[in-house]
């Protein structure tokens, strides 16, 4: 009995050697906060020069929305026409939305910017007995991809084809009667969720 107590206080002192050892050699723990640097940032949304679709940097300064980094980022450009940019609500959501259907400027896609609109799509007055202001695509708003609605909203709604207070009325070709869709910063933020409407005017 006594040569096996012998014997494990041997291996236990032994363990206990190899232990500290092991433990000099190593990473000790601790309790301090150690700075492993920062994270990974994402795209950076943002473009150093302004983003053109054109040959030539002239027009008024616009201002559209794009997808960046899931979330919808606003892009000043200069490349629409001035009777375009400032003249009826119509020639100015055809402008817009040329600017829209257009691929993002080599500038813009290194930010991280993209569009989800796509053609063939076609933007035109209201119907008679549409509220004033009216716009009507030529497809219906709810059978666009709700992140290429969202682009059509917030764009609109922010230059003067909108309908006041980040509105616009947008309709269909149809019969329908158009809805006021609102650009909300909750819409900015998930562009994938349905752009929510009020009530018209009459």
């Amino acid at each position: 009995m006594r040569r096996r107590t012998v014997g494990r206080t041997a291996v236990v002192a032994g363990l206990v050697a190899l232990t500290a050892l092991a433990t000099g050699c190593g990473i000790r723990t601790t309790s301090v906060p150690v700075d492993a640097g920062a994270a990974p940032s994402r795209v950076p949304c943002s473009v150093t020069q302004e983003g053109t679709t054109g040959a030539a940097v002239q027009g008024v300064p616009v201002r559209v929305f794009l997808v960046c980094g899931s979330q919808l980022e606003a892009v000043d450009r200069r490349s629409l026409p001035e009777e375009k940019a400032g003249g009826a609500p119509v020639r100015t959501a055809s402008g817009l939305l040329a600017q829209l259907l257009a691929e993002p400027s080599e500038s813009e896609r290194r930010a991280g910017f993209t569009t989800a609109v796509r053609g063939p799509l076609v933007v035109s007055g209201g119907h008679k007995g549409d509220p004033a202001g009216t716009l009507r695509l030529s497809r219906q708003p709810e059978d666009l991809a709700p992140t290429a609605l969202s682009q059509l909203v917030c764009t609109f709604a922010a230059s003067s084809a909108g309908a006041g207070e980040q509105t616009v009325l947008l309709g269909g070709p149809g019969a329908y009667a158009p809805k006021r869709y609102r650009c909300t910063p909750e819409l900015r933020e998930r562009p994938e969720s349905t752009p929510p409407t009020t009530p018209p005017a009459s």
